[in-house]
């Protein structure tokens, strides 16, 4: 897994699972005490969107085996250009980094 941040609709298996996630998002922040960045949210596959409370948040380094990758275009290849220039100025600490999207 070369690049980070795989595409929307990626599906892939984390480390000591046996059910299938689709990525459904990135960047997301946990909620209670630990509020920490995660790399990306997910969803049940092949389920889809339940409801919020049924979300999964995970880094990248939690994914064992990408079984489907998602699409990608150049819309797709911009956004990620996008996303690591955010994410570069967040690493430095510039609080409006989030509204530069």
């Amino acid at each position: 897994m070369e690049e980070k941040y795989l595409p929307i609709g990626t599906v892939v298996l984390l480390k000591g699972a046996t059910k299938r996630i689709m990525i459904c998002g990135f960047c997301c922040h946990g909620t209670g005490e630990n509020d920490k960045m995660f790399d990306y949210v997910g969803c049940l596959s092949p389920e889809g969107f339940i409801s919020s409370d049924k979300n999964l948040l995970f880094n990248h380094d939690q994914i064992d085996k990408i079984i489907n990758m998602g699409f990608i275009d150049e819309e797709e290849k911009e956004f990620k250009e996008k996303l690591s220039s955010v994410l570069k100025m967040i690493d430095e600490n510039q609080e409006d980094a989030i509204w530069v999207m």
